[in-house]
């Protein structure tokens, strides 16, 4: 997992595994900045922490994504949700798409596509190139929200998944530990039968 990382798992001495959601971290790229400031206040609302950028390239930039060695050392960078303008000079949203979805370490991070313009091969491009939703601006709360909805479940998937894992891996560990023991315990029990075996043999070869 989903930088992309998109929860923390911490795993206790005992083994259990514990699964804490994060708050969710969303990336909104757009020129404009009234857009910018739209899109941001809907998130915030919606109780998400926001980070902005004016461009594809800043975006890019900020994922470490660039092909600078320099800024892709972030490693501990938390991404959860992508929200991208289509229409922006130099690298369009649709090219930041690609760029994404290309990542080994950001392609599993849903990308929200914006536009104020309905032009249908337009959508049909962003959604096969892997785009989560295309989006209508204005932007809207609700349109914020169902998407904040669909991550919070996904999310909710993969935990129930992680757990799944971590008690499968429980129950393979204490088969190996119980048939460690029953081996052991069967060595134990070969090896005092030889001594008693090779102790008679030694008392009849006395006798005779």
């Amino acid at each position: 997992m989903a930088v992309g990382d998109v929860m923390r798992m911490e795993i206790p001495a005992g083994g259990d595994l514990t699964v804490t959601p994060p708050e969710l971290h969303v990336l909104a790229v757009d020129d404009s900045i009234v857009d910018r400031k739209v899109i941001e206040r809907l998130l915030r609302i919606s109780s998400c922490k926001v980070t902005t950028v004016e461009s594809g390239t800043r975006a890019l930039q900020y994922l470490g994504l660039d092909g600078d060695k320099g800024a892709s050392n972030l490693k501990d960078l938390k991404v959860n949700l992508i929200v991208t303008d289509y229409s922006m000079p130099g690298l369009t949203g649709y090219d930041l798409l690609k760029k994404i979805k290309e990542s080994s370490a950001f392609r599993e991070v849903p990308v929200v596509i914006m536009s104020s313009e309905n032009i249908l091969p337009r959508i049909e491009e962003c959604l096969k190139e892997g785009a989560e939703e295309f989006l209508l601006k204005p932007v809207k709360l609700a349109d914020v929200k169902r998407i904040k909805q669909l991550i919070m479940r996904n999310e909710a998937e993969e935990c129930k998944t992680l757990r799944s894992l971590s008690n499968k891996r429980k129950l393979v560990e204490e088969n190996i530990d119980t048939s460690s023991s029953s081996h052991d315990d069967s060595s134990v029990k070969d090896t005092q039968t030889s001594k008693r075996m090779k102790s008679e043999s030694e008392n009849l070869s006395s006798l005779l």
